[in-house]
């Protein structure tokens, strides 16, 4: 999650990488002990003024003032090593997950007096550039069997760039029966993206979101859905979020704030546990601190996710979470339609994902029973796994579903059934979800 202001943070950040990147060799050289004091003391300095509680801030300082004082930091001489423990003793107080120092020294760059107004136009222009690259954290959009809108987005890009992409991708998932949005990998962002993204899932009319208040100011602010947007709404489509213990930041707020408000049903595993919003604050010459200068207020549960995460609807393994939300997602469109033809078509998906969520194992001895022809047809076997081909066409494996019945994986219109007598195989049935149905005998082994 970042500030108010994330852009100049953001650049500030990424300018200063930028610049040193060139002459790290030259920035790792052993720090002194009058360098780290220097540092202690900037750091605490920055905490007390700006860090979203005081008396943590004061308990922060406490600590590494008295490690210093000790001699704690004596080995850590490499300037990353040492911002690595010092943020290791930030955290241990403050269980602040946004906490972090950084070796961030500022280099004069050779041959050059002074910094040019080009040079800022091409940080920001490789910035964005960044955002481009990753498709401003839209990573995968389909549509998954039973008409499920799926996204994966791996962040929450600033809304002011990433906007046409975000648009894009909800007006994609406005004819789905449900939406499923991945956050399994999500690391956080800005909270615009997560107030666009969030007025696609209500109406016109503004729901209040979430309330931050920020020390440095002694202010609060409020974010709301919007009144108006591009393209089409989904304010009554039933939304599902997969969580890991990698989803942080904004990527909670998003979840914390729908599920609170009711409209997501969470699925996956508790998350990180970073409610705290902030920006890096340059320390000294060579390191850099991000700072949480604000806390996140629901405006439901008057408090946040800080330090516990987000606990799912579901707990489940996250590797079991979009199967798990598929299968949910479609037992909830069967109890709520009234379309006979709908009702046979989620049926007809959900026996699919069952059996991916608890595969079924079929005996050696029953797999080689099925092999053989069909006249142009093959059932063949790679290592314990069973193929379907005809003539010279694609071959699917196929997916038991029961020890007689199989999907096809990759073309889920289809299934094939064996029909059998006194364990002998007769037929090879195949038939698909519109009615077809066309079974052929067996011809050889």
């Amino acid at each position: 999650m970042k500030p108010s202001n994330p852009l100049v943070s953001v650049l500030l950040f990424i300018s200063i990488i930028f610049t040193n990147t060139t002459y790290a060799q030259k920035i790792q050289e052993a720090l002194t002990k009058q360098e780290q004091e220097i540092t202690i003391d900037a750091i605490s300095n920055k905490l007390q003024t700006t860090y979203v509680f005081p008396e943590v801030a004061k308990e922060m300082s406490n600590l590494m003032h008295k490690n210093f004082k000790n001699g704690d930091y004596n080995a850590f001489k490499k300037p990353h090593d040492f911002a690595n423990q010092l943020t290791t003793d930030l955290v241990s107080v403050s269980n602040d997950k946004h906490i972090r120092v950084t070796h961030t020294p500022i280099v004069k760059a050779p041959r050059r007096t002074k910094r040019r107004p080009q040079d800022s136009l091409t940080t920001v222009n490789q910035y964005l550039n960044g955002l481009k690259r990753d498709n401003f954290g839209f990573k995968e959009l389909k549509i998954l069997d039973g008409n499920i809108g799926y996204l994966d987005l791996r962040s929450f890009s600033d809304a002011r760039y990433g906007e046409l992409t975000a648009v894009s991708a909800m007006n994609f998932l406005s004819n789905s029966d449900a939406i499923i949005i991945d956050l399994r990998k999500n690391g956080g962002g800005n909270p615009n993206m997560i107030q666009l993204l969030t007025s696609y899932l209500y109406g016109s009319t503004p729901i209040h979101l979430n309330t931050f208040y920020w020390r440095p100011t002694d202010s609060h602010s409020e974010t709301w859905t919007l009144s108006t947007v591009k393209g089409e709404r989904s304010p009554d489509t039933p939304v599902y979020i997969l969580t890991s213990n990698r989803t942080f930041s904004a990527a909670e707020e998003f979840s914390y704030n729908l599920k609170h408000l009711n409209r997501a049903v969470l699925i996956g595993e508790t998350t990180g546990g970073g409610a705290h919003p902030g920006g890096p604050v340059k320390a000294t010459e060579k390191f850099t601190i991000w700072v949480p200068s604000g806390r996140a207020i629901n405006p439901i549960t008057k408090t946040n996710w800080e330090g516990t995460g987000v606990t799912p609807h579901i707990n489940v393994s996250s590797d079991k979470a979009l199967e798990t939300a598929q299968i949910k997602a479609i037992e909830s469109l069967m109890h709520t339609t009234k379309d006979s033809k709908k009702l046979a078509y989620y049926r007809w998906e959900l026996t699919s994902l069952k059996s991916r969520l608890n595969p079924i194992d079929i005996e050696k001895s029953t797999i080689k029973r099925y092999l053989g022809r069909y006249n142009q047809r093959h059932i063949t076997t790679e290592k314990n796994k069973l193929f379907y081909q005809n003539g010279k066409g694609k071959k699917y494996e196929l997916i038991p579903l029961g020890k007689k019945v199989f999907a096809l994986k990759g073309w889920s219109a289809f299934r094939l059934r064996f029909i059998m007598e006194k364990e002998s195989i007769l037929e090879l049935e195949i038939y698909s979800n519109t009615g077809y149905s066309n079974s052929i005998g067996k011809t050889s082994n």
